[in-house]
């Protein structure tokens, strides 16, 4: 008998166990993230400072600035070091994963760029139909 197309264990044995989903949701969770996506695009260039990562990305806080490296730090795509200067000097970079992610992160940003006035055109014809219920 033909499996049928939907039967999703026929076709991919391991898919989608519900503690796989559930880590690959945390995953997507933290690089899927706004702020993420924009310090992860920042740092492609080298490491950076945390006031040149702030004043690079427009309307972020210091506050969200700094759960978002501490975040990226945590999930190893992000290394912070200190140098023993006087005040203190803090860079971040991407380690090797965060580098491994920084092409498709890239081309995401580069993405909404580049169709951001077709987004805002079907966003507005979207809420004049639903204005008009």
């Amino acid at each position: 008998m033909k499996p049928k197309h939907t039967d999703v264990t026929v076709l991919e044995p391991h898919a989608h166990e519900s503690s796989d989903c559930r880590g690959v949701a945390s995953i997507l969770a933290r690089v899927g993230d706004k702020w993420s996506v924009f310090v992860i695009m920042l740092l492609g260039d080298g490491p950076k400072r945390f006031n040149e990562i702030k004043r690079m990305v427009g309307g972020i806080s210091q506050r969200m600035l700094t759960l978002t490296l501490r975040g990226l730090e945590r999930d190893g795509l992000v290394t912070r070091t200190v140098f023993p200067t006087i005040p203190p000097r803090v860079d971040y970079e991407l380690t090797d994963l965060g580098r491994g992610l920084w092409q498709p992160v890239k081309a995401l940003g580069k993405w909404a760029a580049d169709h951001q006035p077709e987004i805002e055109i079907a966003r507005a014809k979207f809420d004049g139909r639903n204005e008009a219920r």
